[in-house]
């Protein structure tokens, strides 16, 4: 299994919200690309990238540290948050990100998704971010009338390779993640997912391994020293 590291971007700064709420959040580093060297000197290879502003607003307000984080830690990033133009696709990409993550526009585009799909290929993931069972978009402010299943479904259809699959309720809950949910869509679906959301302790990581899902996202957990992002990356290798 993978480990994904990750740094939601707010302002430049590196940020975490509590279940997806705006008005809940803590600033942990001003210098995010700083939190991502030490990520790397830790063994870890990838990094999951949120720019939170652009999930609302659609716009790339932080591309530029984005862009500053991948130049000093040469991690593989993918990033999310606000991609719903194949101009924004490309300057990600050309700025050096492994992939691109589409949330709001894989919720309601699907002629788009299709046609990026099919010209980047393996460069496009999808996000699929659920609230009680049916998929949110625009920052997880509004709700779709798409279960996490439909969704799994349709996308596989078009040839996406890897979903981030984040149940909104267990994010930066630190309760655990949501065990259940994943085991069923890893059974149902030939996609590589990605556990997003509650991940809290080494026995969530074990389970998820277990499991055989493709990565996990250490988000706040790594954050407080729930878990410790060295011991995290050997366990699962």
């Amino acid at each position: 299994m993978n480990i994904f590291p990750a740094i939601d971007l707010y302002d430049g700064k590196a940020v975490r919200l509590y279940k997806g709420d705006y008005n809940q959040m803590t600033v942990y580093c001003d210098r995010p690309e700083k939190v991502a060297c030490y990520f790397r000197d830790c063994g870890a290879e990838y990094i999951h990238l949120v720019d939170l502003e652009g999930a609302k607003s659609g716009q790339t307000p932080n591309f530029e540290t984005v862009k500053g984080i991948i130049k000093a830690s040469g991690l593989k990033a993918e990033i999310g948050g606000g991609i719903r133009s194949e101009e924004v696709i490309e300057k990600y990409i050309k700025a050096g990100a492994y992939r691109v993550i589409l949330g709001t526009a894989a919720a309601t585009d699907p002629e788009f998704l299709e046609r990026v799909a099919k010209k980047y290929g393996e460069k496009i993931a999808v996000g699929c971010d659920l609230k009680d069972g049916f998929v949110a978009t625009k920052g997880w402010t509004d709700t779709t009338e798409e279960t996490g299943e439909q969704f799994f479904q349709r996308v596989q259809k078009l040839g996406i390779k890897t979903v981030i699959c984040t149940d909104i309720s267990r994010d930066g809950a630190m309760k655990g993640t949501n065990l259940e949910l994943y085991k069923k869509l890893s059974e149902k679906f030939s996609i590589d997912i990605i556990a997003s959301g509650g991940v809290t302790d080494m026995n969530d990581l074990e389970n998820l391994n277990e499991m055989g899902i493709y990565g996990a996202i250490l988000g706040k957990a790594i954050y407080t020293g729930n878990i410790d992002l060295k011991t995290a990356i050997k366990a699962v290798k």
